[in-house]
């Protein structure tokens, strides 16, 4: 069978296994989030296989390509995860090839205590003192005149994610790292295709996260990535991404410097193999060349996913906006989020507790998720260590107790959605109804 053949094969069976089913009110799932693939995904993914390169190869460096320039950056360096971009984007400022501005232990990363776990705990393997700042409830993420005033001497970053797609203030963030010389890395591992003053997230920071995990905004299975615009910081995140090693050969390639018996570094013998040579302390955080083909054609339907979640958190706004007692989350000034989802909060004074809303849309197959981590000061996995908090976190806590969020993920229709909220309506009008 031909090569043409098996992927025409591919097509038809991935043509008629994506069909849309119709929607049943209280029976069809109405997820938060999910992947969006067609036969140009599937056929792109075979096609890949069929090329026996089961690692990081062809695929690999075209979607690099792509994405740093839909991003808008000079580099972008895939990996495996985006929990694995903000642990290689991190650690490269940990470098000792990065003498001036290198981070040590000891030394402070301003961010916040809302989201999720893998956008501090970097920082906090590597010895450095993470800095919370309180959030503003209408747009959660961190208070801007909290940030300048948790500004100290050992302060030497800041690294915050755009909060469920809605940007963080990026006038502040750039002001206080060009007064105080600090590194700057946007988590935006749920914000691809967020723009601030009409300039892409992911271009104002020194470095930019993306995941590429089916909740996110393309996917290619388990993935993520690092962009850059600076030459050096990208040689070091390739570094750490692969396994720390001096070398910077592609895979199947050798002798890229031309001198590969010829290095003498460290204390080891004069011509040691480069391919063997290892300067940073690093990891194995590769993807495969199948992640990237699929995320080559994702790439390509990034602009309609976009559209899309736009238009569906619209809808979910408009339908919303007007429920006592029910506060809706706004773009931040400046920002055209590409919002991961629809977050809002319950008024502590309407009588029931936001555990009773979410059983109930439950119950009806609309899913519901918490703003992740909530007080990640809470968790019982940080309770031994040391933060150096500003100010209170009483919006933080009341996000974490009054906060949740639904889907507006291309995959979900208009019926879905005027469907969930109508059930939330309906709950907030009448609650005593449904608390059993």
């Amino acid at each position: 069978m031909s090569r043409e053949s098996i992927l025409a094969a591919v097509r038809e069976h991935a043509s008629k296994s994506f069909a849309q089913t119709p929607f049943i009110p209280g029976q069809t799932p109405i997820p938060v989030s999910g992947k969006v693939l067609d036969a140009d995904d599937i056929v792109a993914l075979v096609e890949s296989s069929l090329d026996g390169w089961l690692t990081a190869g062809p695929f690999a460096k075209s979607f690099e390509r792509k994405l740093a320039s839909r991003v808008g950056t000079r580099h972008a360096l895939l990996v495996n995860s985006g929990s694995s971009a903000n642990l290689a984007a991190f650690s490269a400022l940990t470098s000792r090839r990065l003498p001036e501005k290198r981070l040590h232990p000891g030394d402070e990363v301003l961010t916040v205590a809302l989201g999720f776990p893998t956008t501090i705990n970097p920082a906090i393997l590597h010895g450095v003192r993470p800095v919370v700042v309180d959030v503003d409830p209408s747009t959660l993420n961190a208070d801007p005149d909290l940030l300048r005033e948790a500004v100290g001497p050992e302060t030497k970053l800041i690294m915050m994610a755009h909060t469920l797609g809605n940007p963080f203030d990026l006038d502040v963030v750039t002001e206080l790292a060009v007064q105080n010389d600090l590194w700057v890395i946007e988590d935006a591992c749920d914000a691809l295709g967020a723009t601030f003053r009409g300039k892409n997230v992911g271009t104002f920071g020194d470095l930019a996260t993306f995941s590429f995990y089916p909740a996110h905004h393309i996917t290619t299975g388990e993935g993520g990535a690092v962009v850059t615009n600076k030459p050096r910081l990208k040689k070091l995140v390739e570094s750490f991404r692969d396994w720390g090693r001096d070398c910077y050969c592609e895979p199947g390639k050798a002798n890229t410097c031309k001198k590969r018996f010829d290095w003498q570094l460290g204390d080891l013998p004069y011509g040691y193999d480069h391919k063997y040579i290892y300067s940073d302390i690093g990891y194995n955080l590769k993807a495969t060349d199948m992640q990237a083909a699929i995320g080559c054609t994702q790439l390509d339907k990034l602009d309609s996913f976009i559209k899309r979640r736009k238009s569906n958190w619209a809808v979910l706004r408009r339908n919303l906006e007007d429920i006592p007692g029910l506060h809706l989350v706004d773009p931040t000034p400046n920002s055209e989020p590409n919002w991961f989802g629809f977050p809002m909060s319950v008024d502590p004074g309407v009588g029931f507790e936001r555990r009773d809303l979410l059983v109930f849309l439950e119950s009806r197959q609309i899913a519901t998720r918490l703003v992740f981590g909530g007080n990640l000061l809470r968790q019982p996995a940080y309770e031994d260590v040391e933060f150096r908090v500003v100010g209170s976190l009483k919006n933080t806590d009341y996000v974490m107790r009054q906060t949740f969020w639904i889907g507006v993920f291309p995959g979900l229709t208009t019926e879905m959605l005027d469907y969930a909220a109508h059930s939330i309506r309906e709950f907030f009008e009448s609650p005593g109804r449904f608390i059993s």
